[in-house]
């Protein structure tokens, strides 16, 4: 029997992807498919995932260890049963370490920012090909495009504010309201290169 959901906010980590964690976090598209997955839908076995994405069961077992390994999933030991293990994702603000210690992991940090931009341009151009029938979330999603003129404390200060003002509004997949869906927000604050900046 399914359980009953519970309205409300859950508790979200709000850190950047660690430098140590840029290279196995973006180890190949499955493990970022998988904690897109669990995000999304909510707590999955390794079975269910494996069947999900047409993947073998050890790997994708072996994709959630790894994944668990730095703190992205977790077991949901509620739901676990046995040998019947459930996962979730750890609600948690995933951003770019801004000094990458070394250059493998400046690289590694490069290829997972180019994985999210990948992933965020598929799901904007799925739903632009089919938003009218979204229903009423056609009318309430929004695309904004702008700019300001800030100093490079200002810019930080500016991105800390939004990353507080989006935890303000998370809510767990197994919390959300009825008629919830899964709303993707991109955040994206950087200097407008110029002619003469070094490349």
């Amino acid at each position: 029997m399914r359980r009953a959901r519970r309205t409300g906010v859950a508790s979200r980590t709000n850190r950047p992807v660690p430098p140590r964690h840029a290279p196995q976090a973006s180890h190949g598209p499955p493990r970022q498919e998988i904690l897109a997955r669990l995000r999304r839908h909510g707590p999955a076995t390794s079975a269910d995932l494996a069947a999900e994405f047409d993947e073998d069961r050890g790997a994708t077992s072996y994709h959630l260890r790894q994944l668990a390994r730095f703190g992205f999933v977790a077991e949901d030991t509620g739901r676990s049963s046995g040998r019947r293990k459930y996962w979730r994702a750890v609600p948690q603000d995933m951003r770019l370490p801004r000094h990458p210690a070394d250059p493998e992991t400046a690289a590694a940090a490069d290829e997972l920012g180019r994985q999210w931009l990948a992933s965020a341009d598929r799901d904007l151009t799925a739903y632009l090909s089919d938003r009218h029938a979204f229903g009423d979330f056609t009318a309430a999603a929004m695309h904004s495009f702008g700019s300001t003129t800030l100093t490079a404390d200002e810019l930080t200060r500016f991105g800390e504010e939004y990353i507080a003002f989006l935890s303000r509004w998370y809510r767990d997949p197994e919390q959300a309201a009825p008629g919830s869906r899964h709303i993707f927000v991109v955040f994206h604050a950087f200097p407008t290169p110029e002619h003469g900046d070094a490349s």
